[in-house]
């Protein structure tokens, strides 16, 4: 497994992949995690689809940056990654390509890879939605909550490289 890479999960408030209103990040180097990142974005519509899975409402938000604002603090955070990780990376990807793509930002060219299918590779598991997924490396998970998603999805890819489980 390579040497440094960034975990990665976004929380949106409707259907629209640009509609980011959390972003965390976790970066891993040699094995150890050495920063987090946790930080409430204001998506572009005051509409919020999925406060019922994750919590967050437009009020939490709406004095926030933007996603335009916010990633340029954000973006160093991945300098020097071999890959980001991300459990069900095209979902994540997508998030931040429209983001990118709607804030007039080039995207990271850095690679994804999926915790999802790492778990399939590694330990053969079905199903591998991300509680499933930690309840099997026995990983602490507040699922929806973003630093804990990324976090876990961090977790999964130090146990693949490890090979522990």
């Amino acid at each position: 497994m390579n040497d440094t890479f960034v975990a990665i999960d976004f929380e949106t408030a409707d259907r629209y992949r640009d509609s980011a209103c959390a972003l965390a990040m976790v970066r891993v180097e040699s094995g150890k995690i050495v920063h987090t990142e946790h930080r409430l974005i204001k998506p572009p519509r005051k509409y919020f689809e999925f406060t019922y899975i994750h919590g967050i409402t437009w009020d939490m938000v709406a004095s926030e940056p933007d996603f335009q604002e916010l990633w340029p603090s954000l973006k160093n955070v991945l300098n020097g990654a071999d890959f980001i990780a991300a459990h069900n990376a095209s979902f994540d990807r997508s998030v931040l390509n429209a983001c990118c793509k709607k804030s007039d930002i080039e995207p990271p060219s850095i690679p994804f890879e999926c915790t999802v299918s790492l778990a399939r590779k590694e330990w053969g598991l079905h199903p591998t939605k991300l509680p499933d997924v930690c309840r099997y490396l026995d990983i602490p998970l507040n699922h929806h909550e973003a630093l804990s998603d990324a976090m876990a999805c961090a977790k999964i890819v130090i146990a693949a490289s490890e090979n522990v489980a």
